[in-house]
């Protein structure tokens, strides 16, 4: 059902003063003009770092306005269903650019600010790109299985794979068919492809090309993908890349509803075995609740300790009675062998600090007090392990981006969109 057309205020203020434009209604929202040259200002000054020459203005202007509006839909989308993200999952999720960085945290508003880049505005556009993101997950992601069959099959084509592997940086130009195109429609697009393919290997800049004619949604980067391990690569370039070196184009490639052309822009040997550390620990949880407060949990942990350590109670008996971990207490608190890294940072922190038969003293994290004792250390081969989860992630990635496509073009397709430029 189309919405009815949101009512725009005058753009003067009382006293004359231009306030803002909108350069298009979507639904009952709407773009601005402040959006729009903002975004073209950040897409400019990339594209002359990076040596890009842009399209001319009216393309590139029209691009970034669809590409605000198709994120204007989305987050209507993800406000009438009730989705929203915390200022705690926000701050987790500064907090994790943040150290990618080597930087603190409270850091990042002057950090940003050197850049001329506005610690407010920052957090506005990484909550909407979180928000998008979720939602995608949730009405496109929800619906999409992986078997077992796909997975065995994916390891099975790994094997002796020159792509797998390796490891590519990658740009792409995606063009896109309607949902239910006619064969006229798709012999458009596939032409489009072609001669787009056909100035590519005549010189034009790939890079540019991917700024005029792209659908995806890199595009306006030059359609940069950046590094990802060969099992990483989508099944649909794998086939074509097994022959492409550094700087090669791969001729378009046909997929269910779309076309997409693929460049090499470089690549490197990846090690093809993966070791990593494993414990094999044991723990006690008390949780903190309505009866029982934080000290109160504490103490029932030192008491136990003080009864373990002196030989009269045994670990395993002690987990059956007292921990809140339905997952392990059963089983005398074993955890079984995992990755350190897997658990919360201060149980991950205890087991690094912890020597072999050694109980720790109680300690805090998000889920209550713990004593934890590390029984064994191992160093572990997770290679066949480690494909099996790229080729789920990755059958599960390709799948992902088909379907959204196709979903973001029904969103399009049903949304009332009205353009003022």
């Amino acid at each position: 059902m189309i919405a009815a057309p949101v009512v725009v205020a005058d753009e003067l203020s009382e006293t004359g003063e231009f306030l803002d434009g909108v350069v298009a209604i979507v639904n009952e929202g709407v773009v601005l003009k402040s959006q729009l040259s903002e975004q073209l200002e950040v897409i400019s000054a990339r594209a002359a770092t990076q040596g890009i020459q842009l399209p001319p203005a009216e393309v590139i202007q029209e691009q970034i306005l669809e590409r605000l509006i198709l994120s204007e839909i989305q987050l209507q989308r993800a406000e009438r269903i009730g989705l929203n993200v915390s200022d705690e999952m926000l701050n987790r999720a500064i907090g994790n650019i943040a150290q990618e960085n080597g930087v603190p945290f409270e850091d990042m508003p002057r950090l940003l600010a050197a850049d001329g880049v506005d610690y407010g505005e920052f957090r506005r556009q990484l909550r909407d790109e979180i928000t998008i993101s979720n939602l995608r997950s949730i009405e496109v992601g929800e619906s999409i299985n992986v078997s077992e069959r796909e997975i065995e099959q994916c390891v099975a084509d790994l094997e002796g794979n020159v792509v797998a592997n390796s490891e590519y940086s990658l740009s792409h130009i995606l063009f896109t068919m309607p949902e239910g195109a006619s064969a006229d429609e798709a012999q458009e697009v596939e032409d489009l492809a072609n001669q787009v393919y056909a100035q590519i290997q005549n010189g034009a800049d790939f890079r540019e090309m991917a700024v005029r004619y792209s659908a995806g949604p890199t595009a306006l980067e030059g359609g940069a993908l950046g590094w990802m391990q060969g099992q990483q690569v989508p099944t649909l370039f794998t086939d074509v890349l097994q022959d492409l070196g550094k700087g090669d184009v791969a001729a378009p490639i046909r997929a269910a509803s779309s076309y997409h052309i693929v460049k090499v822009d470089d690549l490197r040997s990846a090690d093809e075995r993966s070791e990593i550390e494993q414990v094999n620990a044991r723990h006690i949880l008390i949780m903190p609740n309505e009866i029982i407060d934080d000290a109160t949990a504490k103490q029932r942990l030192d008491e136990a300790l003080a009864k373990i350590r002196a030989g009269e109670e045994d670990f395993g008996e002690q987990a059956k009675l007292l921990s809140d971990d339905p997952g392990s207490s059963n089983l005398g608190g074993e955890l079984g062998w995992a990755d350190p890294q897997s658990y919360a940072p201060e149980f991950a922190q205890t087991i690094r600090d912890s020597e072999i038969g050694v109980i720790s003293e109680p300690f805090r994290t998000q889920f209550g007090w713990h004593i934890l004792e590390v029984m064994e250390r191992r160093v572990y081969d997770n290679t066949e392990d480690l494909k099996q989860r790229n080729c789920a992630a990755k059958i599960r990635q390709d799948k992902m981006e088909e379907e959204s496509q196709i979903w973001m073009q029904r969103l399009r397709d049903e949304a009332f969109v009205e353009t003022r430029i």
